[in-house]
């Protein structure tokens, strides 16, 4: 009998899917179930239907799974951030493991590979030092802060949420006590009218350390010391008030120009032992704990004695090369981002580094630049974007003939696929170690270690 809209069956479920689904069958037929944890025995309805799989909801929990927790949070099944508040943080990281070592061995075509168990977080909530809140209108015409629904600019108000900080949650209960009393218009995405866009907020997890940042669609807004004065009444910490002026019609949060109200223009972290100087517009790893096991698990497999040169392409702000600066002869980092590379410069001069060199330009068209020029790295360390490297770059890096390449990844299918071309270029992989940098959400990063066949470990 074949599946149709809205039919009501029963089945089990047995794994998750990379976004956090549920994931079961039904006569030979996949069913993505939200919500749903791996061995639940479900009563599921059927909302969309293609031809080797569908889409569904539960209907009703008729067996609960042991992985199943109560939900701890409100929004949880409407905001569209987390997607595993609803099974033990356990179970998350034997899904994110199981994730990444499907993967390898799927996709990449590894079984011989050395999968060491998944890192896992002391505390998988108020990790968050940074967090961008729209700005809209709720009931009674009240100013309310939240997320967007999932794939939709649907705002779920949120007066608090377990990602982040107690301070961001003092931050916004003091804009939104600002907001009733300034009489401050919301912005309107249809019309382009309107002041108040978001509130974005950043913490520096050493130092304790608070910037509160508003984007407006002007150049400021009214009562400006009214807003200090509750920011620091409210928010221990506080460090920065910024008002960010972002005029353009568009989904880009921040614009470019920044307006220090009161305070810093910036926050300082330390991260690995180094002091890192935190503006509005900087990159900086948002769990800056797990950044750190993560960057000591790097520059473990980098291998460095104080004698190589180390290329570090998608570099950022140049954390994990300057991590890592300490036990190199040099550092090059490559990055295509202007702001990102003068950000890295400041931040090897703030910590006494002189070994290290910052370009900004595309990755594949640096390093081809530096083999040019006769540079020849003895370890690459790669963090790119989520969707991998291009062959054009695995192809330049392997021709420089490194001794190892560190791969820092995202997205395990994008990690798999790039770990099969460097295996053909002769680099295999030899240990690969998940991290959860950002427990209870659907992602998972991981540390890869490539060696040059032929050369020993």
């Amino acid at each position: 009998m074949e599946i149709k809209k809205n039919d009501i069956v029963d089945m089990e479920i047995t794994g998750y899917t990379a976004e956090g689904n549920g994931v079961g069958r039904y006569q030979d037929i996949a069913v993505f179930v939200p919500l749903a944890a791996a061995g639940d025995k479900l009563r599921v309805k059927i909302l969309k239907t293609a031809k080797t799989y569908a889409f569904g909801r539960i209907d009703k929990i008729v067996t609960a799974s042991k992985e199943r927790v109560p939900m701890d949070c409100a929004q949880f099944a409407q905001c569209g951030g987390c997607v595993y508040r609803h099974i033990a943080y356990g179970a998350e990281l034997k899904a994110k493991e199981q994730r990444v070592r499907d993967a390898i061995e799927r996709i990449g075509g590894f079984h011989d590979v050395a999968i060491n168990q998944i890192v896992g977080a002391e505390n998988p909530d108020r990790y968050r030092n940074k967090t961008q809140l729209p700005i809209g209108r709720g009931p009674g015409n009240e100013v309310k802060l939240g997320f967007f629904a999932s794939h939709s600019h649907r705002l779920i108000q949120c007066s608090e949420c377990l990602l982040q900080p107690d301070e961001f949650t003092a931050a916004m209960e003091g804009f939104q006590e600002w907001a009733r009393q300034s009489g401050e218009d919301v912005y309107d995405e249809e019309t382009g009218k309107g002041r108040l866009r978001h509130l974005y907020l950043r913490r520096a997890g050493a130092t304790g350390e608070v910037m509160v940042c508003v984007v407006v669609n002007g150049n400021g807004v009214h009562f400006e010391p009214e807003l200090v004065e509750i920011l620091k009444q409210k928010v221990p910490g506080l460090k920065s008030v910024i008002i960010n002026v972002n005029r353009e019609r568009t989904n880009v949060v921040l614009g470019k120009k920044c307006r220090t109200v009161w305070g810093d223009d910036y926050i300082t972290d330390t991260l690995c032992r180094l002091n890192f100087h935190i503006s509005p517009m900087s990159f900086y790893q948002v769990n800056r704990d797990q950044a750190e096991r993560l960057y000591t698990l790097a520059g473990e497999y980098a291998g460095l004695t104080g004698k190589e040169t180390l290329l570090d392409l998608y570099c950022g702000t140049g954390t994990i090369g300057l991590s890592m600066a300490k036990n190199a002869a040099q550092v090059i980092g490559v990055e295509i981002v202007e702001q990102a590379v003068e950000d890295a410069k400041k931040n090897a001069e703030l910590n006494g580094i002189t070994n290290a060199e910052f370009l900004c330009a595309d990755a594949a068209k640096a390093a081809s630049m530096l083999k040019n020029r006769g540079t020849r790295p003895d370890v690459v360390v790669l963090d790119p974007p989520r969707k991998g490297c291009d062959a054009s770059l695995i192809d330049t890096v392997a021709e420089m003939a490194p001794q190892r390449v560190v791969y820092v990844s995202c997205d395990p299918a994008t990690l798999a696929r790039d770990l099969k071309l460097f295996a053909q270029k002769g680099y295999e992989p030899k240990m690969v170690t998940p991290v959860d940098m950002f427990p209870r959400t659907a992602h998972v990063e991981t540390v890869v270690l490539m060696t040059k066949c032929g050369l020993d470990e």
